[in-house]
């Protein structure tokens, strides 16, 4: 089973539609149940220039999907944000791990981004395990960080860090051994 990762199209929004119409995708993201149509095609159509979308197909059928956010603050450039969904039907199928070697490719080979960030709620273990297969690490823990089903579920604060070689000085450090 071919996985192929392509840029997002405004062709996709039905198939995104169907997949966080999906309870196992709602759950586990911060999307609304009962995502319309609309609301994906204006996000299609008008998605920022720092904002990356990504699908994942097999088959030609769209499985799924992950959006990569470049900051654009200036003192953090440097730092993008993931969210994805894979849908119910194609899980551990290997998709997420393809969106995610996408994604990780480029933003740190083609937009300079040195560090990753993405939120997961504490008890999706299966998203945990394989954020942490592609060199993510749990940084905290936030309470109470989202509503789902009526009750506030905790998230973990996950990274991942293009690490610099050790003869490589932070860009800060130049300037604190001048003064």
């Amino acid at each position: 089973m071919a996985i192929t990762v392509r840029r997002t199209e405004p062709a996709d929004v039905e198939a995104l539609v169907k997949i966080y119409g999906n309870e196992s995708a709602f759950r586990q993201t911060l999307q609304l149940p009962y995502p319309s149509y609309q609301s994906w095609k204006q996000k299609i159509e008008n998605t920022p220039e720092h904002v990356y979308g990504f699908v994942a197909e097999i088959d030609g059928e769209v499985v799924g999907n992950l959006g990569l956010n470049v900051e654009q603050r200036a003192r953090r450039r440097h730092v993008a944000s993931i969210g994805m969904a894979v849908s119910e039907t194609h899980s551990s199928c290997g998709v997420g791990s393809a969106l995610l070697a996408a994604a990780i490719d480029l933003a740190e080979s083609w937009l300079g981004v040195t560090r990753l960030e993405l939120t997961v709620f504490v008890d999706n273990e299966r998203a945990i395990s394989l954020y942490k297969r592609h060199g993510f690490n749990v940084e905290g823990e936030a309470q109470d960080f989202a509503l789902r089903d009526g009750a506030f579920v905790n998230a973990y604060y996950m990274a991942r860090l293009l690490h610099r070689t050790a003869t490589e000085k932070a860009p800060d450090a130049k300037i604190r051994q001048q003064q």
